[in-house]
């Protein structure tokens, strides 16, 4: 079980868009995730009649490390660390170390 997925709120702590906010959108292999909104390029963009795809420059989100955000704590307002505790029914889930909240409800 990882501790950040798919559809999380989280928050960058560091970077250049420290303490922007935005929602997991894919968990990449090489411990990287994109997340909407954040580390934003300008890219330029061929044009492709094919696909229907026109050119230009075209503003795309790239990776950001996973050790760079933290998992978003309603409760507190600010980025918290997970960890992992068993339910009695033997269920795995995620909460939060500060507030001992379950992340999973």
């Amino acid at each position: 079980m990882q501790k950040i997925k798919k559809g999380d709120d989280v928050i960058v702590r560091t970077g250049k868009d420290k303490g922007k906010s935005g929602r997991v959108v894919k968990i990449l292999k090489n411990n990287t995730v994109l997340v909407e909104g954040i580390n934003q390029v300008k890219k330029s963009q061929k044009p492709n009649p094919n696909a229907n795809i026109d050119g230009g420059i075209v503003v795309k989100d790239m990776p950001i490390n996973i050790s760079n955000i933290g998992l978003y704590n309603p409760a507190i307002k600010k980025a918290d660390r997970v960890g992992f505790r068993f339910l009695d029914d033997g269920k795995k889930v995620r909460y939060f170390k500060s507030t001992n909240d379950l992340v999973d409800v």
